[in-house]
């Protein structure tokens, strides 16, 4: 969506030109997960500085407990400081969290002081691995996730980060859970592609979407009662021609499915209203196009639609009540 309101908005209608800036774009998404990795190695080492201060200061005056070094000897962050792709990214691209240093001793100091870090320094067992990596996944998820001057810096950093953070995020905290003891230094991280069709779907996704934009807009068209294209807010219009280029090239993905992302896209991009009127939109469009046997999918009626998403909003509960658990 980003890249194909760029294309339109830079007024160059250069499609290969477009379409090396797609592919540049996901990279930079890809360098923000290595560079999220990366924050919670560097806060375990601000972490360890502070008990090296602390437990020098105990050696000289002997008061009260002795500094604990539970949380800086994290097997889960040992094995990810170690962890050769990351070292690999830090080495080649030269991006570290050396330069906000304050920002990282920050974030330590939040984690130390959140009910999180309380509890688990009470504790006087010994830690699994297992509670090792459980212990990070909170911490990035309450924590990191949720600290309000993040958003500002990585988008200072970069322009192309600003809007890829919440998948970023989800990625990082599935990889604290398919981290492996066993597999030590070599450690697989998500790979940047699931596989070579996968890059090749944003690549076809994107040049459906510009090539048959005329197409597109005239589905559109047919739809509006009363109401000029040309009304149609901007943004709306191109969310719902890239949704129907979705919906012509990929046979396989089903329709309901097509729809529900872009009403999410249109709730993210555009005004309030547009989840709405372009879930309506997209609905009838599909299903005209059903009736007259120009499209090879099918959607359930509304009646069934409505009981598939409420077993739907019941099982993502009854999802988050086991992961609290």
């Amino acid at each position: 969506m980003q890249q194909t309101y760029a294309y339109y908005q830079n007024g160059t209608n250069n499609l290969d030109t477009a379409e090396k800036e797609l592919f540049f774009s996901l990279s930079k998404a890809y360098d923000l997960y290595l560079y999220m990795l990366e924050l919670m190695v560097d806060v375990n080492r601000v972490a360890e500085q502070a008990l090296i201060t602390a437990t020098n200061r105990y050696n000289r005056v002997h008061e009260g407990e002795p500094p604990s070094a539970r949380f800086v000897t994290n097997q889960f962050i040992a094995q990810l400081a170690k962890n050769q792709q990351l070292k690999d990214f830090t080495e080649s691209q030269k991006k570290t969290w050396a330069d906000e240093e304050d920002f990282v001793r920050r974030i330590y100091g939040r984690i130390a002081s959140s009910d999180i870090y309380t509890e688990w320094m009470s504790r006087t067992d010994e830690p699994t691995y297992e509670e090792d990596k459980e212990l990070w996944r909170q911490l990035y998820r309450k924590v990191i996730i949720e600290d309000p001057e993040l958003d500002q810096l990585l988008e200072d950093k970069s322009l192309y980060w600003n809007d890829d953070r919440f998948i970023v995020d989800t990625f990082v905290l599935k990889t604290i859970k398919r981290f492996d003891k066993k597999n030590g230094a070599n450690q697989d991280l998500m790979p940047e592609y699931r596989d070579d069709e996968d890059r090749e779907f944003a690549r076809r996704l994107f040049r459906a979407s510009v090539l048959g934009a005329e197409h597109y807009r005239s589905l559109v068209a047919q739809s509006l009662y009363n109401w000029d294209l040309d009304r149609v807010a901007f943004m709306d219009l191109l969310i719902m021609q890239t949704a129907l280029a979705e919906m012509f090239t990929f046979s396989q993905i089903p329709l309901h499915v097509t729809i529900n992302e872009y009403v999410d896209i249109a709730k993210y991009y555009s005004t309030p209203k547009s989840g709405g009127y372009i879930n309506g939109m997209l609905d009838a469009i599909a299903r005209r196009l059903i009736a007259e046997g120009k499209l090879r999918k099918t959607l359930p009626d509304p009646r069934t639609a409505s009981e598939a998403d409420t077993d739907k909003k019941q099982a993502e509960a009854d999802k988050a009540e086991d992961e609290q658990a």
